[in-house]
């Protein structure tokens, strides 16, 4: 299943800073695509640097990093299925904020899995996690127009945010008690889950006071 936007509703602007986002991401994987497997290495987050104390840029640096085109494809086309109608509600200041400290909360949780790892970590995919998180919180009814894939038969159809979401979440939990005692290389799924908590449980907290006041019934 691949969401591509949100049915219900609209955001009232443009969203600027899920642009920007996306734009940064294609700007660093630009720059690996210029640079190679040496500019990777040392600015992905490697957990094993980040407990012994060097190299916590990259914390920063590896949010905007990808392994592959269909990487950052991905990664992409998550982050506009949910962050604008996110942005909406947070502002576009706020929402930057509540991005990276998402993108940190899944780094965090990625480490906390195996301190000890050498493996290189980088991607968007945490933070996204966590803007899902959040519009599981805050719009968990709206229809999500989605491409799902049956075998070789394709067809676009809606999906209402809580399952759609919940299914996803519901994967990467399976996956990660699947691979949680193998190191390899692959997709992050405790930065998935980190992510995705942390915006459920913070996504209330950083909404706009406009948004809060109106949910509020005041004027």
């Amino acid at each position: 299943m691949i969401p591509l936007s949100d049915e219900s509703r609209r955001p009232a602007r443009f969203p600027v800073a899920t642009a920007v986002i996306i734009a940064l991401n294609v700007v660093g994987f630009v720059l690996e695509l210029m640079n190679g497997d040496r500019f990777v290495t040392r600015w992905s987050v490697i957990p094993a640097d980040i407990v012994s104390g060097r190299h916590w840029s990259t914390i920063l640096t590896a949010m905007f990093m990808h392994a592959s085109w269909s990487h950052i494809i991905g990664n992409m086309v998550f982050l506009w299925a949910f962050g604008p109608e996110i942005e909406d509600a947070m502002t576009p200041g706020r929402f930057v904020g509540f991005y990276m400290a998402g993108g940190l909360a899944a780094t965090v949780a990625q480490i906390a899995m195996d301190p000890g790892s050498t493996l290189p970590n980088l991607g968007a995919s945490g933070a996204i996690a966590a803007v899902m998180g959040a519009f599981l919180v805050t719009y968990p009814g709206d229809r999500i127009r989605t491409l799902l894939f049956l075998g070789w038969f394709v067809r676009v159809t809606f999906i209402p945010a809580a399952a759609l979401i919940g299914f996803w979440l519901l994967t990467q939990l399976i996956s990660l008690g699947a691979v949680a005692d193998v190191q390899s290389g692959g997709v992050a799924y405790a930065a998935h889950i980190g992510g995705a908590i942390f915006g459920a449980v913070t996504a209330r907290l950083v909404e706009s006071p406009r948004r809060r006041r109106g949910m509020s019934g005041e004027f």
